[in-house]
């Protein structure tokens, strides 16, 4: 495949991301996992404003997890916010405060796994291996013609390129090569597609997405939020209220139980109240 082809596309085509303005390791891993199951542009305004109130690892680690969890507001699946207080306290305590430039040591790190270690590694040090995500495993995928594994990746990643080589296969694969009608007429790797030369498969059926409205993440989110804003009272019909499930005082508990279990929050005054964990 043409790496030139495909940088030179991203070049003009590609999506102007402010995380794509530095180098510094720690944006980039709060980046990264900001992103997971988070659309880009609910993002942007919260990656800079969690920068702004912790601009390092060390900053970050120094906070009370309640902060962190706080300046999270907005983003959902709040155990991503804990798990990187804790990761930057790692950083700190082993690694000075600087995030690591070592897969295994990134592997380590609390809520580091393989694809946001290897984003560290690419986008913040420039290190020639495979980012390989949901997209870029499919643009892989269908160029190949076959499943692609991460050590394939790694060794299509071009040494000294791997930085815009990355950038280019997430945005084709975001913007280009989707999962659905994909536009092949636009992609500057079509000649070089085993799917694109085999025609592509019919249209995958679709599958029904879980509904949030009334679900237990909603209510889990809604006592998040009320929790941010000071303890709450841990009567089950008090809880039922913040969750929006007047009366389920039973369902109310055991989510409850979860955002505790998950280390968000912890109960207070003999398990009166309920609170963010600090």
């Amino acid at each position: 495949m043409s790496a030139h082809r495909l940088i030179a596309w991203a070049a003009v085509n590609g999506r102007d991301l402010p995380w794509r303005h530095t180098r510094d390791p720690w944006a980039i891993l709060v980046s990264e996992v900001m992103l997971q199951q988070t659309q880009v542009a609910r993002v942007v305004p919260v990656w800079r404003a969690f920068l702004e109130r912790f601009p390092t690892a060390p900053a970050c680690a120094a906070a009370p997890q309640s902060d962190v969890v706080t300046a999270w507001r907005g983003m959902g699946y709040n155990r991503r916010a804990v798990s990187l207080h804790r990761c930057a306290i790692a950083v700190t305590a082993d690694h000075a405060g600087r995030v690591p430039d070592d897969l295994d040591a990134l592997l380590a790190l609390p809520g580091i796994g393989a694809y946001t270690a290897r984003a560290v590694l690419a986008f913040a040090y420039e290190r020639a291996v495979g980012v390989l995500d949901v997209n870029a495993a499919r643009v892989h995928a269908r160029l190949a013609g076959a499943p692609v594994d991460q050590t394939t990746a790694d060794a299509a990643a071009p040494s000294g390129q791997a930085w815009a080589w990355n950038q280019a296969i997430l945005d084709l694969g975001a913007t280009i090569c989707t999962k659905r009608q994909p536009r092949c007429g636009d992609c500057p790797l079509s000649d070089d597609c085993a799917w694109h030369r085999a025609g592509p498969d019919p249209a995958p059926a679709r599958t029904r997405q879980s509904k949030f409205e009334g679900s237990d993440r909603q209510g889990r989110g809604r006592l998040v939020d009320a929790l941010r804003l000071g303890a709450v009272s841990a009567d089950p019909a008090d809880l039922a209220e913040i969750m929006g499930w007047p009366g389920d005082t039973k369902r109310a508990q055991r989510v409850a139980l979860s955002v505790v279990a998950d280390g968000l929050a912890d109960w207070a005054d003999n398990s009166l109240t309920l609170c963010l964990r600090q």
